[in-house]
C-alpha cells in the first residue's frame, strides 16, 4: 500500500468535515454563476473527492466522499455537477487516459463545463454488448463513425459521449472494440428522445452517420475498448448500486445545452430555479431514501404500521450494506486485490431497493399514489390537492422502478456474470472468443 493509499484509508472523517466546512465558509457565494462556483469546487478537488489527486480529486474513500457531499448540502451550497460525466467518464478517463486526456476532459467534468452520455447499447447489442456493430474506420488522423445507439441516458443534454465502436472486425469480437470520446454537437449525430410511461424522456436513441473522432480521443488504446468498457460498467454498477448515491446531487445540470452555467448558483439551492428537462428526469435515477419515505409515513400517520416500519428498516439496511460493500471494494483495490462479483451484487441490490422503494411509497401514499402528472401541464391540478408534495416522487418512482433491473446490464446478466466469473459455472458453448467477429452470426 502506498503512502497516499494509506493516508486515504486512515484519515479521520472528522478532519475532512473540518476542512470542507472551512473551505465552504471561505468560498461559497450564492451570487456566483453556476460555472464560477463549479470551477472553484472542482479545481479544489471537492466535486469528485474520490478521484485520484492527479485527476482533480482528493483520493478519498467512498465514505469520506459521501461525508463531503452531505456537508456541502448541509451548508446550503450548490452540490457538484451530476450526471454520467462524474459517475462514469471521469473515473474511466482517470484510470485509462493519458495526462493530456485527463486535463482535457476530467477538468471539464468536475467543473461542469461539459455534459456526458453513454453510447454503449445498440438495438442488436444490448444483452450482448460485445456484439456491437457501430463501425469506426480510420481516415488519416480521425475515425469515421457510423451506427446506431439506443437507451442513451441524458443524450439530449450531452456535449460529449462515451462511445464504443468496432475498430477491427477481423478479430474475435471482444478484441476489436475501442472506447472513444464523441462530440455530440457535430453533423452526423442525431438524438431522438424515447418517451417513457413516466411521461419523461430520460432515454434516447442516437443515430451516427459519418461523424468523426480525432485519433487522440481514443481512451485506453485502439482495440482495447472492452477492458475500458468493463471498467466503465463496474463504475456504473457500483455507483448505481446500493449505497452509491450522494446527498448533494445538484439541481443544476452540467454542460452547454441545459443553459444553467450562466445562472446564479444560489437560485438552484433555494429551489427558485425551474429544473425541468433532463435535470428533473435525472432525479429519479436513485431509489427514494429511507428518510424521505419516513417523512411521508409520519405525515400520513403510517409510521406506526409494523409492516411499513419493517420495510423502512429493510430499505435502510440494504443501503448500509451497499455502503459497506463499496468501502470493502475500495480497500481491496487500494491493497492491490479485488472482490469478484461485488459490483454486480451492488447492481442487483439497487434493483431490489428500487422495487422496495416503489412498494413502500405506494403503500404509504395510499390512493393518491394512483395519480400521476405525465406532462408539465398536468402538474398544477395535482399540486393543488391537499397531499404531500412527496407523492409525486412516489408515483414517478413507481412507474420508473421497472427500468433499473434492465439498464446498466439486466439483473439476469448480473447473475450470469456472478455464476460464470465468480462461482465458476460453465458458459454456454460458443466460439466467440476465437472466431473473427465478421464470421459470427449477428444479433437482431
Amino acid at each position: 500500500m502506498t503512502k497516499v493509499e494509506d493516508a486515504r484509508e486512515t484519515r479521520p472523517s472528522g478532519d475532512i468535515v473540518e476542512e470542507i466546512r472551512a473551505w465552504l465558509k471561505d468560498n461559497w457565494d450564492p451570487d456566483l454563476t453556476v460555472a464560477e462556483w463549479w470551477e472553484r469546487l472542482g479545481l479544489a478537488g471537492w466535486s469528485a473527492p474520490s478521484l485520484p489527486t492527479h485527476a482533480f480529486g482528493r483520493d478519498l474513500s467512498r465514505t469520506d466522499s459521501l461525508v463531503v457531499s452531505r456537508e456541502i448540502a448541509a451548508f446550503g451550497a450548490l452540490g457538484p455537477p451530476g450526471g454520467l460525466g462524474l459517475l462514469l467518464a471521469a473515473p474511466t478517463i482517470a484510470s485509462f487516459g493519458t495526462p493530456e486526456q485527463i486535463d482535457r476532459y476530467v477538468r471539464d467534468i468536475v467543473t461542469g463545463q461539459r455534459g456526458w452520455c453513454q453510447l454503449f447499447s445498440e438495438p442488436g447489442a444490448g444483452s450482448d454488448l460485445a456484439g456491437l456493430t457501430t463501425r469506426a474506420l480510420k481516415d488519416g488522423e480521425e475515425w469515421v463513425i457510423n451506427g446506431q445507439k439506443v437507451w442513451t441516458s441524458l443524450g439530449q443534454a450531452a456535449d460529449l459521449g462515451m462511445l464504443l465502436a468496432r475498430t477491427e472486425p477481423e478479430v474475435p469480437k471482444h478484441q476489436g472494440i475501442s472506447w472513444m470520446v464523441l462530440d455530440m454537437h457535430q453533423e452526423g449525430v442525431e438524438v431522438r428522445p424515447l418517451r417513457e410511461m413516466t411521461g419523461h424522456a430520460l432515454f434516447n436513441e442516437v443515430f451516427i452517420a459519418d461523424a468523426r473522432v480525432p485519433a487522440e480521443d481514443v481512451i485506453g488504446d485502439v482495440n482495447n475498448g472492452w477492458a475500458v468498457a468493463n471498467a466503465t460498467l463496474a463504475f456504473e454498477r457500483s455507483g448505481l448500486g446500493a449505497g452509491g448515491g450522494g446527498a448533494a446531487s445538484s439541481a443544476a445540470m452540467p454542460g452547454t445545452i441545459a443553459g444553467h452555467l450562466s445562472r446564479r448558483a444560489g437560485d438552484f439551492v433555494s429551489g427558485r430555479a425551474n429544473r425541468g428537462g433532463a435535470g428533473e428526469e435525472a432525479a429519479i435515477l436513485q431509489p427514494m431514501g429511507t428518510q424521505m419515505l419516513l417523512a411521508l409515513a409520519r405525515e400520513n400517520g403510517k409510521d406506526k404500521d409494523p409492516v411499513i416500519r419493517q420495510g423502512l428498516a429493510k430499505l435502510y439496511t440494504l443501503g448500509e450494506l451497499g455502503r459497506f460493500n463499496a468501502e470493502r471494494m475500495r480497500a481491496a483495490r487500494a491493497a492491490g486485490r479485488d472482490i469478484p462479483g461485488l459490483p454486480n451484487i451492488a447492481k442487483l441490490s439497487m434493483s431490489d431497493m428500487m422495487r422496495l422503494s416503489r412498494d413502500l411509497g405506494m403503500a404509504i401514499a395510499g390512493p393518491a399514489a394512483t395519480l400521476h402528472a405525465y406532462t408539465a401541464e398536468a402538474r398544477p391540478p395535482l399540486e393543488s390537492l391537499p397531499q404531500s408534495m412527496l407523492v409525486g416522487a412516489v408515483t414517478g418512482m413507481a412507474l420508473y422502478a421497472q427500468a433499473p433491473p434492465i439498464y446498466g446490464g439486466t439483473d439476469q446478466i448480473q447473475r450470469n456474470i456472478i455464476g460464470e466469473r465468480v462461482l465458476g459455472l460453465p458458459k454456454e458453448p460458443n466460439n466467440d472468443r476465437t472466431a473473427k467477429f465478421s464470421e459470427l452470426p449477428k444479433n437482431g
